[in-house]
């Protein structure tokens, strides 16, 4: 049952390191705050997660949906007790922008694709979509760019054109779940066996666009403002669903912003065409501000480069030297503390021994 749901010989080798008698493979299918779904060879369970393992592990660290992990089972009252998380071989991780108590939060894991999912409406905007691809990018998955909506347009090339331009690697695909159009391409990515995410803000389709590839009204949709055009929040946990065609969709909440977590080689894939103006520039120190031989001011004044496009590169790499920067502080403060304890233990070590000395 398992291997429908992805199970390779890499998590079985994984899994092979870390069983103990009893302990069985799963993976997370369905993720809510009072624990989670699994699914194993013996069929679904409810579990939670060890107090060791919760203890141990930051946010990331946690299990999340796609998830592959050890479980046991307590045969009195059948519930799960999830011991330990293999290897992840993806993961989409941002900064947790809305709960300042959480510095990081994993959205899905051993994904294979990214479904970058946005309406083409007043909600759209390609900024937020940016920070999307760099993430993605940096997660390890393939981001797809899915434009949905594509019916309440009436002529969608512009918005396809500035799309397309964020990312020449990325594939572009144009939806409309009310009369079809795309979802056959929209499928082409979705391969047996393979995981794949949905990512988006609220109320851009995407539980729509489950629901249309699954041919049935598995998620719950609402209609869009309109007042805004902005969409309603309709999604509240994380699922893995399993397609007709054997292969799976990982519905998530809507997420207006993405904080970034190291993602220099995602922004690096995204805004490469920016990279190598940088380095054509005449000094390596360039500001791109007065300096001759600048090849940022020229590509600007040309318009082979958008202001939009550097201001957000100029964002993303200040936001990403501004995180490395309070990691830094945050490992120095850890190391200074640590200090302090050893030192303490040290002085009241060396009393102890004085006063057995004395006596």
């Amino acid at each position: 049952m398992i291997e429908q749901y992805g199970w390779s010989d890499h998590f079985a080798e994984a899994f092979d390191a870390v069983a103990r008698e009893g302990h069985m493979p799963a993976r997370v299918i369905l993720q809510q705050r009072g624990g989670y779904i699994l699914v194993t060879d013996k069929g679904e369970v409810r579990a939670r997660a060890a107090g060791r393992l919760l203890h141990e592990a930051d946010d990331v660290g946690q299990p999340c949906v796609g998830d592959w992990v050890s479980l046991s089972i307590n045969e009195k009252d059948g519930l799960g007790t999830v011991h330990t998380i293999l290897p992840r071989q993806t993961s989409f991780v941002r900064r947790a922008i809305e709960d300042a108590s959480r510095l990081t939060q994993i959205i899905a894991a051993n994904i294979d694709v990214a479904f970058i999912v946005t309406s083409m409406n007043a909600d759209m905007n390609l900024r937020r979509i940016e920070r999307y691809l760099a993430a993605t990018r940096q997660s390890g998955a393939q981001p797809v760019i899915v434009l949905t909506k594509a019916d309440l347009v009436d002529d969608p090339s512009e918005q396809i054109a500035a799309v397309s331009a964020l990312d020449a690697n990325c594939p572009v695909i144009t939806v409309s779940a009310k009369d079809g159009t795309g979802l056959d391409q929209v499928l082409s990515w979705v391969k047996p066996r393979q995981t794949c995410v949905l990512i988006g803000s609220s109320g851009v389709g995407k539980s729509t666009l489950v629901n249309t590839l699954m041919a049935e009204d598995v998620m719950v949709t609402r209609a869009i403002r309109e007042s805004d055009d902005q969409g309603r929040h309709t999604t509240s946990h994380r699922q893995l669903i399993v397609l007709p065609n054997g292969g799976m969709l990982v519905d998530t909440p809507g997420i207006r912003e993405v904080g970034l977590i190291d993602t220099d080689e995602g922004v690096s894939e995204v805004f490469d065409d920016v990279e190598q103006l940088v380095q054509e520039c005449r000094f390596s120190n360039c500001g791109h501000t007065t300096e001759p031989g600048c090849a940022v001011r020229a590509a600007l004044a040309d318009g082979t480069l958008s202001p939009e496009r550097w201001d957000s590169f100029q964002k993303l790499t200040q936001e990403m030297n501004n995180k490395k920067e309070k990691a830094e502080r945050a490992a120095h403060d850890a190391e200074r503390r640590r200090q302090i304890v050893q030192q303490k233990k040290y002085r009241a070590t060396k009393r102890d021994y004085r006063g057995r000395k004395d006596i």
